[in-house]
């Protein structure tokens, strides 16, 4: 199969290329009497190994500055998807755990830029983002294998968080609230554009006392993003760091604990011309973590990982509707751990995507992946994606691709009482099916979009046990990493979005998610703790210079009960002062996450926005 996917990429290509047009050129369209369904991803940069607007999968786009002030954390942000399973420990994205579409929290990659940042330790860091949210100004995420472009962890999806140079002149947005719980906030963007070098300068700061003992937290980030437009091509230089201390009671079992988390990461990304840019990006993260936080001494552990990644990409246009996008990539992680030992291990991979659209109503994409691994194995991920536009207003899509993911550090070697890990364990495989349709009526007022998706996993890494006579037993048995097999799951997810005025937008969405019951007598502690159900209405719309946005979650977890959660934002978005209140949980719903960790009721969120700018001479 994979001579054939190869040899048919090859052939593909050759038969497409054609003269290229002068640069300016205008092409027509092969079929000028069907009017594609427009698309709401936009074409980004050749960094990405294929943009998402080319896919012809499911990925949906959210931009936090078209809502500002709404939410304080990316992961709050993220809860706008619900095929996204957000299981959280704290609040503010202290700590949370990242899922798509019913797989575990290792099983989802997420990206800054383009470049890996998931933790090599532990999925559970995964979301130990190093910019502060205000750096960001876009979210896109792919549902469904992303391993063919991305590598290893992109099971279930990709996150990936994109920043843009910022807008011309001197610009400076500050923002201080506080609330409920002892809670908080204190946010800063400054940017500035002097000729071609423009710089960004964002920080953030959240603190709350907990609301329960030993649940305070600080949330901190800083962040500095160069620009420079000089040739061949523009210089994106980012550093980043972010500390992170905070109460951990409950969090892994009935003890006070506590834990500190820092991250640093710095990446350099240059543009050679139009069609090739390289990238390298280096991350380092400690995590300590105390038992008991008033007797460090009986237990801890100390993790440092470093990891990095360095690409070279290039995006040839072969035809006025046809683009050959590949790539060289390597990266690295090692850990240094006073339970884990030390350990590192190193990738490499080359990879290729043809896209070729506009073909009257038809549009394909095909790719392939190899990634060579340290330990003398290999991977081929290969992946198709096709769209059909059935009329002016419908547009049917399928895909098929190939995912894989390398077991954790934690996955291989941790061990203590309650968990052993496994060094023998397996990669974890699969192959991701979905078709579905996006439906615009002319009017443009309503959108629709609905998958089906399957999802065929072999050797997937869970921690279990065996249940065994007693309860006592059972619950002195220690978890163990191991692989388990046919663990395929089945679901659908559907987008409904409707304007109402030029000012006022719903949203319905709903993703469910079934996996076939784990084998008799087997305790998982978390490949079958997903979110059967997600449901999400939203509204949005301003009033009177005020914006505001309401949202309500229904979350039902497999084995438990649904949940209501009920958020409400308001801000004013004109003006120098801008101020605002955020309403969360007001429902103030009792619920956890994760098993046994509760999270806090209805909280209340109150400050102003400082907005200053100047316009460039």
């Amino acid at each position: 199969m994979k001579k054939y996917l190869l040899s048919l990429l090859c052939l593909t290509s050759a038969f497409a290329q054609q003269p290229m047009e002068p640069s300016g050129t205008t092409s027509k369209p092969t079929n000028a009497s069907i009017d594609p369904v427009a698309q709401s991803i936009s074409v980004t940069t050749t960094l990405e190994p294929l943009p998402l607007a080319e896919s012809n999968r499911s990925v949906n786009l959210i931009s936090p500055r078209d809502q500002p002030l709404v939410s304080n954390s990316v992961v709050d942000l993220l809860r706008q998807d619900p095929s996204l399973n957000l299981q959280a420990r704290a609040a503010n994205g202290v700590q949370a755990d990242l899922s798509i579409r019913g797989t575990t929290f290792e099983q989802s990659l997420i990206l800054l830029n383009g470049l890996r940042i998931n933790d090599p330790e532990t999925g559970h860091l995964n979301l130990d983002i190093p910019v502060p949210l205000d750096a960001v100004t876009r979210i896109d995420i792919l549902h469904g294998s992303g391993s063919t472009f991305y590598g290893s962890d992109a099971i279930g999806g990709a996150v990936n968080l994109l920043t843009q140079p910022p807008a011309p002149g001197l610009n400076i947005i500050a923002s201080a609230g506080g609330g409920s719980y002892g809670s908080i906030e204190q946010h800063l963007r400054a940017s500035y554009i002097d000729g071609p070098v423009a710089e960004q300068l964002t920080g953030s700061r959240d603190t709350s006392d907990g609301f329960i003992a030993d649940r305070n937290y600080s949330s901190n980030a800083l962040a500095s993003e160069t620009w420079l437009s000089l040739k061949p091509g523009t210089t994106d230089i980012l550093l980043a760091t972010s500390d992170r201390p905070y109460g951990a009671n409950l969090f892994y079992g009935p003890y006070p604990s506590w834990e500190r988390t820092k991250g640093w990461f710095a990446s350099i990304q240059q543009q050679l011309g139009q069609q090739t840019a390289a990238s390298f990006g280096y991350r380092r993260h400690t995590d300590l973590y105390v038992l008991f936080v008033d007797q460090p001494d009986i237990y801890e552990n100390n993790h440092i990982t470093t990891s990095y990644e360095g690409a070279l990409r290039r995006a040839d246009a072969l035809g006025s509707n046809i683009t050959l996008s590949y790539g060289l990539e390597a990266d690295g992680d090692s850990i240094h751990s006073n339970s884990l030992g030390d350990h590192a291990r190193n990738q490499g991979a080359g990879y290729a995507n043809l896209s070729l659209r506009a073909l009257g109503r038809f549009s394909l994409s095909i790719g392939a992946r190899e990634e060579i691994l340290s330990s003398n194995g290999s991977v081929f991920s290969p992946s198709v994606a096709a769209a059909y536009t059935l009329t002016r207003t419908t547009r049917l899509r399928a895909a098929a691709g190939h995912g894989f993911r390398l077991p954790t550090y934690v996955d291989l070697y941790y061990s203590d009482p309650t968990t052993i890990g496994n060094p023998n364990l397996k990669p974890e495989s699969s192959w991701s099916y979905e078709a579905g349709l996006d439906w615009s009526p002319t009017n443009g007022r309503l959108t629709l979009t609905a998958t089906g998706f399957r999802l065929q996993q072999k050797d997937t890494i869970d921690y279990s046990k065996l249940a065994l006579a007693t309860d006592a037993l059972t619950f002195a048995e220690p978890y163990q990493a191991v692989n388990i097999q046919n663990l395929n799951i089945t679901g659908a997810e559907a987008t409904a979005r409707l304007r109402l005025t030029t000012t006022q937008q719903l949203q319905f969405s709903y993703t469910a998610a079934h996996a076939a019951s784990p084998p008799p007598n087997l305790i998982s502690e978390y490949a079958y703790n997903y979110a059967a159900q997600n449901a999400l209405f939203a509204w949005s719309g301003t009033f009177h210079q005020i914006a505001a946005r309401t949202q309500v979650n229904v979350v039902q977890r497999t084995q438990h009960t649904a949940y209501p959660l009920w958020d409400i934002a308001l801000s004013r978005n004109t003006g120098h002062v801008r101020p605002y209140l955020r309403l969360l949980n007001l429902s103030n719903t009792g619920y956890q996450e994760i098993p046994d960790v509760p999270l806090q009721g209805r909280t209340i969120m109150a400050g102003t926005e400082f907005n200053w700018s100047r316009p460039s001479r």
